[in-house]
């Protein structure tokens, strides 16, 4: 009993070291932080084992049946609980729910020795009526909340002043036997406080769990990214897309050409600039199917003026007669006389600038 005893003490030490640490560690998103987490949540569990095999407290006590040194363990279950709210794991909900029985259980213990106060033994019992929506202050009204903020600050800040005050003069005060169990109290205190908070805290995001979880599921994309679905659809042919492809369309009788040599249609399509632009378009709120042909398309264009006819005639120029002999002179006279041009003039001799 007495090595358990002892156990006890060590781990409950390193537990609490531990605990500090963490909070005050920067880095609460590595692989590392979570171990020590995990691995302190295992010392503060073991140290409640250990209580309950030494037997520590039991509600037919009074708070001066339990010694000075073991009044410290009275915190275990608010240290755990407190921890577990601040870990992170997968299953969030679960957590939070095990961390609020950590909570219910510390509150619990410290009602059978009367170590609440008054206001807390009305916030305990407000808690007991509806544990699930349990809060400091109503929600629906911010002015009263901040009050109540502001009000419970004080409080905890005069609670930490009077907890360092008599860590501080524990040594001087080392003879009086009533410092000790003073600090343990005063601790005690200070975490009832904060525990009320921690509860309106996990109320409100437990009830967002609670929320997120019942509400419907989005249905699945259209275009499932699944593999395996692709491979399926692959093997039976069925499809969820609403368009079918390319290449079911170009089997159904709508391969070959747009236009005849004459210019006619011969299968409906849709003039866009860019081939993106109908991509990007499909699905989305105000996407328009063709509405016109393209005869039809045409004919408006001419009502509306937009095409200009008789642009495009071909002309035909008048042939050179070979038997012409007056003009094939003229046209041989004209080709020498600029021969004789070019040469008397060759090329670049007319620019007299910038020759020194």
């Amino acid at each position: 009993m007495a090595e358990n005893s002892q156990n006890l003490q060590t781990l409950f030490a390193t537990a609490k070291q531990e605990k500090q640490s963490l909070e005050s560690s920067l880095e609460t998103n590595t692989d590392s932080y979570r171990s020590q987490v995990n691995e302190t949540i295992a010392k503060f569990e073991e140290c409640q084992r250990l209580i309950g095999q030494l037997s520590l407290f039991s509600p037919n006590e009074s708070l001066e049946d339990i010694a000075t040194g073991d009044l410290q363990y009275l915190t275990v279950d608010y240290l755990l609980a407190d921890l577990l709210q601040r870990s992170h794991n997968a299953n969030r909900e679960t957590v939070l729910r095990r961390s609020l029985e950590e909570y219910e259980k510390y509150l619990t213990r410290l009602d059978d020795y009367g170590l609440l106060s008054p206001a807390d033994k009305k916030l305990y019992e407000r808690y007991l009526e509806n544990p699930s929506s349990f809060t400091l202050a109503s929600m629906n009204d911010p002015a009263a909340r901040r009050e109540v903020k502001v009000a419970r600050f004080r409080e905890e800040k005069d609670l930490k002043q009077k907890l360092e005050y008599l860590s501080q003069n524990q040594g001087l005060l080392q003879n009086e036997d009533d410092i000790p169990r003073q600090l343990y109290l005063a601790e005690i205190n200070l975490y009832t406080h904060q525990t009320f908070q921690s509860l309106d805290l996990l109320s409100q995001e437990l009830s967002m769990l609670s929320k997120m979880r019942d509400m419907p599921q989005p249905p699945e994309s259209l275009h499932s990214s699944d593999p395996r679905r692709q491979r399926d659809a692959d093997k039976t042919g069925y499809s969820e897309r609403l368009d079918p492809p390319l290449a079911q369309l170009l089997k159904n009788g709508r391969a070959g050409p747009l236009l005849s040599k004459d210019g006619k249609p011969l299968q409906p399509f849709v003039l866009t600039d860019r081939r993106t632009q109908l991509q990007k378009g499909v699905f989305r709120p105000g996407h328009n199917l063709p509405t016109m042909t393209i005869e039809e398309y045409l004919e408006e264009e001419k009502r509306r003026g937009g095409i200009v006819e008789g642009g495009n005639q071909p002309t035909t120029e008048k042939e050179a007669d070979e038997d012409d002999m007056d003009k094939a002179d003229e046209e041989t006279m004209k080709a020498r006389a600029w021969d004789e041009f070019k040469e008397e003039n060759p090329r670049g001799s007319g620019n007299t600038l910038n020759r020194g």
